[in-house]
């Protein structure tokens, strides 16, 4: 059985490649986190190292000896963070990660997926959907280190036969997900309506993006690791684009339904925000046979609904 290191396996996205990751079967599954103790619980097997930063080096090369994959989905900040520090966004991220690709290509490891970002990498885009050979401008600092950690990946897969590939997600969206931390458009507007909250919208309609369920891209993920060839670049979303506004249309009857109401305030566009971004999965789809599953609203049922009975357990606690 192989046995494969997830890093950042306890996060929202993580918690979903490890359930992926069980349900193929054949893997043994080893999770590596910043925390003494996982954020969110992990499915009994599933073992679990803390790597606190300064540590991470020694952590690694303790672990990376005995694994045979490597799925990197570490990454302390998010696109807001990021352009509130940009600094602080380099810092936090490069070390560790490029740290890790030296001492990866230093193992005869069989597989290392680098999960980057389908949303920021790319930039404005000139055609829609974006295919894997879009120009990628990013503009922010977010897309720009994550592009930055794709080269480094790509340079020692050169130097020293590191068997990288890289998965571009859209906007990864579903039940878990939290509302303030600038992860998600859905994760935020769910939390405003059920917190009676107002949100805002930048621009008339807000920007479009590409909104793929956590579970989807989880298997997305998981199929790159076992099909995947060596050296490529996988979108991963579901080619459909909705713009904000679209989105709260299709959120307002759940809101309803519970005698709720999103309240929307429009401030003017952010020159930083791309105004849209749709991918292509035509590739991940020929070389894996993955496809997305699930269809937005029934995503947003889900995820509308696990939001609303943690809501309600913590008005009761």
């Amino acid at each position: 059985m192989k046995r494969c290191l997830l890093i950042g396996g306890a996060g929202f996205i993580g918690t979903a490649v490890v359930q992926a990751l069980l349900v193929e079967g054949s893997r043994h599954v080893l999770v590596l986190g910043r925390s003494v103790n996982p954020v969110r619980e992990l499915p009994a097997g599933v073992d679990y190292v803390c790597a606190p930063p300064e540590r991470s080096h020694e952590v690694l090369m303790r672990v990376l000896p005995s694994c045979d994959e490597v799925i990197d989905m570490a990454y302390a900040s998010v696109p807001k963070t990021s352009f509130e520090d940009p600094v602080h966004d380099v810092l936090v991220n490069l070390p560790f990660s490029v740290d890790l690709l030296k001492l990866a290509s230093e193992h005869a490891l069989s597989r290392f997926v680098f999960v980057s970002s389908g949303g920021t990498v790319y930039g404005n885009p000139l055609y829609l959907p974006i295919d894997e050979q879009h120009p990628t401008n990013p503009v922010s600092p977010y897309g720009i280190t994550k592009l930055a950690l794709e080269k480094y990946g790509q340079m020692y897969q050169r130097l020293a036969s590191l068997p990288f590939m890289v998965v571009r997600p859209g906007n990864p969206y579903g039940p878990g997900q939290s509302g303030n931390l600038g992860q998600g458009f859905v994760a935020t507007a769910i939390q405003s309506a059920l917190q009676r909250q107002p949100l805002t919208v930048f621009g008339e309609r807000g920007t479009v993006r590409d909104y793929i369920h956590v579970d989807d891209l989880a298997r997305a993920i998981v199929a790159v690791l076992l099909h995947g060839r060596t050296g490529d670049v996988y979108n991963a979303g579901t080619g459909q684009g909705n713009d904000n506004v679209m989105l709260l249309d299709r959120l307002r009857p759940l809101a309803a339904a519970d005698g709720l109401a999103l309240e929307v305030h429009h401030q003017p566009a952010r020159p930083f925000d791309v105004a849209a971004n749709v991918l292509s999965v035509a590739k991940l789809t020929y070389d894996t046979g993955w496809r997305p599953r699930i269809d937005i609203d029934e995503g947003l049922v889900a995820t509308w609904s696990a939001a609303k009975v943690v809501a309600d357990w913590k008005s009761e606690a």
